[in-house]
């Protein structure tokens, strides 16, 4: 019997040359009812991002921040495999899959505030791909280099389609100089391959090393759209938070101040977008990584 080849609307990790594509899906798939506004989902569009100046109050911030120090502090979970350390120390630099390891943040990830404006812009149910917390140390937390999420939710994670996003939470001052997020607006209605590969898990190399090679668009495709669509950095107060397209170009510069940056980062995707093989690695990567199970967040 012969098996039809799967179709790959993006394929990536290719062998030599990569070529950028025109994104074939849109960034808004629902309606204009919803929490945000016309205006605001037509900025989204264009921009691929969109900043929520206090998304918590005060009081929040406080709470979860006292939970980020809790989770610090769990030896049991900083033993686990949910925990990636920074590239040039053993400090802490993200925890994946809070919701299961924090009825607090789980409550903050399956809340309306959250789970509407997802469901509103996707134009589905909802349901949590990914979550973590980037701690992101004063005096040496690590850069994050220039990549698309989709690209490697796609290859590694078997997302089909880029009807995704994040949301990034700061629950400290996001300070212009302490590597705050930066993206390149409106790349992400282009998608951009990656040359190579993808080791056997690679997961294990690519959430602490400060640069790398697989994943990540080369640096004539980088200058090319940097030159055409700027970059933006995103500072803001704690309780602020910014949301973007799975598929937008991103990135942050290592942080030599006294200030952390630290952050809650959740990924939603479409009921109608759940994963498949992996598109471009042997196998999927962990559970804490790319959400298998499919328990709906909203």
């Amino acid at each position: 019997m012969t098996t039809l080849a799967r179709p790959d609307l993006y394929p990536t990790r290719v062998a030599g040359e990569a070529v950028p594509r025109p994104r074939l899906d849109p960034s808004v798939w629902g309606t204009h009812e919803g929490p945000l506004t016309a205006r605001e989902l037509e900025r989204y569009e264009s921009d691929g991002y969109h900043v929520f100046d206090s998304l918590l109050t005060p009081e929040e911030v406080g709470t979860y921040r006292a939970e980020l120090q809790r989770l610090s502090e769990d030896s049991a979970l900083l033993a686990s495999e949910r925990v990636v350390l920074e590239p040039d120390s053993d400090r802490l630099r993200s925890v994946f899959e809070v919701e299961k390891v924090s009825e607090l943040f789980a409550g903050l990830l399956a809340s309306p505030r959250l789970t509407d404006v997802a469901r509103q812009v996707l134009g589905s149910d909802v349901y949590v791909h990914q979550s973590r917390v980037n701690y992101k140390p004063g005096f040496g937390g690590a850069e994050f280099d220039w990549h698309s999420d989709f690209e490697t939710w796609h290859a590694e994670d078997g997302m089909p389609r880029p009807r995704a996003f994040s949301v990034s939470i700061a629950l400290s001052e996001n300070y212009e100089f302490n590597g705050p997020l930066m993206v390149m607006p409106g790349t992400h209605k282009t998608f951009v391959p990656s040359v190579g590969e993808t080791p056997p898990d690679f997961h294990k190399e690519s959430l602490r090393v400060h640069r790398i090679t697989v994943g990540s668009p080369g640096q004539d495709h980088l200058t090319r759209l940097a030159q055409e669509s700027g970059i933006r950095q995103i500072a803001g107060p704690a309780g602020s938070a910014v949301m973007f397209d799975s598929n937008l170009l991103h990135g942050s510069n290592g942080n030599i101040t006294p200030f952390a940056r630290s952050n809650i980062f959740i990924v939603y995707n479409s009921v109608e977008n759940t994963l498949e093989r992996p598109f471009a690695a042997e196998r999927p990567r962990p559970q804490h990584l790319g959400n298998r199970e499919f328990n709906g967040a909203g």
